[in-house]
């Protein structure tokens, strides 16, 4: 019984080009206890693999969370087969705003300490207690209240290209730091209407128990995130005050929200919402490149990578496999935040 991909990603890719029906890019979480997680994760794996479906799914004994692609003529039997867990019974999925049918190439599903990690012990306050759930007419009256304060939830490269206008955007790499950063910013604020938001609602339900376990008595979370605030504004006609992308976590890494392009090219400073992730395997840095950079650093962050994108795969291989976790090699990793621009001028003018 084999649980998990034997493909490389060239085959996975060539595969899902091949297919001549319809993906359907959906998530969906909830917070149930999952007592053996691991016989689940088994059972889990056999029925999405017998449904073509593929995505990323995270297990913890604290529930489910779910990104996945899933063939449009086996949607009905895959929400069938949801709906037979008594764990999942009637959990909402959210649809994705743009989908081209590419999001994932593989199967994942993987048994973690917490679905969604926040640093914090079991006990350190009560995941349960959560905040007010706003639909997205709500929440935009919400934003209208002058003692409103919103807070995005997720991580810098996220709200980078796109957010709700007047948000704070705690500079956080990781959920555990938002969520320290966030409180941190609003610390003497705890008479005012707090405003939460994420990607799909999954990380606000602990950030609103986290605010509550703080004082904060008016805390208020967007349901669905902003996956499903963009498709209610769509259908109900209403104004939207997210501009920009919203990140997501899958080979598109963006869905467009609005045409507003917020932010720049890491590497040249030009107009630019389209994350990459480095082309050197060794690297892989999730950065904004346009495509004007894209062309001339062959999908690279640095000089380095290029030059090592470009050795025959046996080299690159061993340089991996040499290499020690202290050696520069690998430098340019998403937390460590380099400047891109700076270290390009750099290499230009060693070049020169």
């Amino acid at each position: 019984m084999v649980l998990h991909n034997k493909h490389d990603k060239s085959t996975l890719r060539k595969k899902l080009e091949a297919e001549t029906f319809k993906r359907i890019t959906l998530s969906f979480y909830r917070y149930v206890n999952i007592q053996d997680t691991e016989a689940f994760r088994t059972d889990l794996y056999l029925r999405l693999e017998a449904l073509n479906i593929l995505g990323r799914i995270y297990i913890a004994h604290e529930g489910i969370n779910a990104q996945l692609s899933v063939p449009e003529h086996d949607l009905d039997a895959f929400r069938t087969m949801i709906d037979t867990d008594p764990h999942f019974t009637g959990v909402p999925f959210k649809i994705a705003v743009e989908d081209n049918g590419q999001s994932f190439i593989k199967l994942i599903v993987r048994v973690k300490n917490k679905i969604v990690a926040d640093g914090l012990a079991d006990n350190a306050y009560d995941v349960t207690n959560v905040g007010n759930h706003l639909n997205a007419a709500q929440f935009n009256e919400a934003l209208d209240d002058p003692k409103t304060i919103v807070i995005d939830m997720r991580n810098h490269y996220e709200s980078e290209v796109g957010r709700f206008e007047g948000a704070l955007c705690p500079d956080a790499d990781t959920f555990r730091d938002a969520m320290t950063k966030g409180l941190e910013m609003v610390s003497d604020k705890q008479d005012h209407k707090i405003l939460l938001y994420c990607t799909g609602g999954i990380r606000c339900e602990k950030a609103s128990a986290w605010f509550k376990h703080h004082g904060f008595n008016d805390v208020n979370q967007l349901y669905g995130g902003i996956i499903e605030y963009a498709k209610h504004i769509k259908q109900q006609g209403l104004k939207t005050k997210f501009i920009g992308k919203n990140f997501v976590f899958d080979d598109r890494l963006g869905e467009r929200i609005t045409e507003d392009v917020i932010s720049a090219c890491h590497q040249c400073g030009e107009v630019c919402d389209n994350h990459v992730n480095c082309a050197n395997d060794d690297c892989h840095l999730l950065f904004i490149q346009c495509k004007s950079c894209a062309e001339q650093m062959d999908g690279c962050c640095s000089a380095t990578c290029k030059e090592i994108f470009h050795l025959p795969i046996d080299a690159q291989r061993k340089l991996r496999k040499g290499r020690q976790k202290t050696d520069t090699l690998s430098v340019y990793k998403s937390r460590l935040r380099p400047n891109l621009k700076d270290i390009i001028a750099l290499s230009r003018d060693l070049s020169a």
